[in-house]
């Protein structure tokens, strides 16, 4: 999947019009409404960004990974609210039902998927598996031609914005670990479904997360994704991995932006009559943020590279999230250190996007499970 080269150029000079003339903008509204205004959200829907990681043949814009992260990278330079709103959809929330859905269940949401007319979230974390997915405890217990779903998912991004929920569920509770585990496309108007009401969160204020609770919920057998069982941790790993390269756009994306804010701000402030600019201790910390975003951006275009040659990335695409999650809060923390004083008021920027990028270290796999994923690889390398 990919546009020709001339299209997609268009494209994102498209995409980075609308980041400057109407995200940037409108950002001190997503933070004092926390929310994202819908005539924007209908802008996005009309530009195409709900179906960019979408097959053509579904309606969507086919992209390849190389060029979803350069998009991504573009919308990431406004507040992370905004990529949100899409985030799911282009992401964890479609391409399970996009690598192993059923060709009915692809036209049955696909198409919708990619205009935005739905959008979709991804339901594994619970209050007691995060990391440790497969010890998730929702369950979907067959019922002649129903499952009957029972649980509660917790940090669900879009849950209240969402027309369809891929869920992942224990199907064979007597199956500790992975090997019991099914996904699932559900409705959430569903009866016995509720969405709690939205999280208070450190920043991303606009992003949407809350708890999803299912009561006896009964769902179609259709519904179970791919049409077998036992196959949804797996999905979501391969759905996780191409995740992390989005999030690794994300992280880049953000971390130009701040950079920015912080190199305006030391040409324009004088201190001893001289833009701080000037002074070498502010160009280390300058110098070092240039450093690491260059680095950043190019390991994660070289993974999607790899990804579009249908390498094995695993270990690369924990690495681009690792790096960039973590660079992103060490640019974030410089450009504070920039600004000084100013920095921590609520007035200049640079406060709101450290708090904002401090989740990308936690959520699709925390710093830590990233570290394990590398170093395991790692090691099958050397096995005997």
């Amino acid at each position: 999947m990919a546009l020709d080269n001339e299209t997609f150029v268009l494209m994102k000079d498209s995409v980075t019009r609308f980041v400057r003339e109407r995200l940037v903008p409108a950002e001190d509204l997503v933070e004092e409404t926390d929310d994202v205004p819908e005539e924007i959200i209908q802008e996005m829907r009309e530009l195409g960004l709900f179906g960019l990681s979408i097959p053509e043949e579904y309606g969507g814009l086919g992209l390849s990974m190389t060029q979803e992260c350069e998009i991504i990278h573009e919308i990431c330079k406004a507040a992370l609210a905004f990529r949100s709103v899409i985030g799911t959809t282009v992401g964890i929330g479609s391409q399970g039902l996009v690598m192993t859905g059923t060709e009915e269940q692809k036209q049955q949401y696909l198409p919708r998927l990619a205009t935005g007319e739905i959008i979709s979230s991804f339901c594994l974390t619970e209050p007691d598996a995060g990391s440790d997915a497969a010890s998730l405890r929702t369950v979907a217990i067959k019922d002649g031609d129903f499952y009957v779903l029972n649980g509660t998912k917790r940090y669900i991004t879009n849950a209240l914005r969402a027309g369809m929920l891929t869920v992942m569920a224990r199907t064979d509770p007597g199956k500790k670990g992975a090997s019991g585990i099914s996904a699932f496309l559900v409705d959430p108007s569903t009866p016995g479904i509720t969405i709690a009401k939205a999280d208070e969160k450190m920043g991303q204020r606009g992003t949407k997360t809350s708890d999803v609770i299912f009561e006896d919920a009964r769902i179609p057998a259709s519904a179970l994704l791919g049409g077998q069982e036992g196959q949804g941790f797996y999905t979501a790993m391969k759905v996780l991995d191409r995740g992390r390269l989005h999030l690794s756009s994300v992280s880049t994306g953000i971390s130009e932006r701040i950079l920015e804010e912080g190199l305006n701000y030391a040409a324009e402030r004088k201190q001893f009559g001289t833009p701080i600019g000037e002074f070498q201790l502010v160009q280390a910390l300058l110098a070092d943020s240039q450093a690491e975003l260059y680095a950043a951006k190019s390991m994660t275009l070289d993974a999607a590279a790899k990804y579009d040659r249908e390498e094995e990335i695993p270990m690369l695409a924990a690495c681009c999230k690792m790096f960039t999650t973590e660079a992103a809060g060490r640019i974030a923390d410089r450009a504070v250190q920039i600004h000084g004083g100013a920095g921590y008021m609520s007035e200049y920027k640079v406060e709101r996007f450290y708090r904002d990028v401090r989740l990308l270290r936690l959520y699709e796999g925390t710093t830590q499970i990233q570290q394990l994923v590398i170093a395991r690889n790692m090691l099958k390398t050397v096995a005997n």
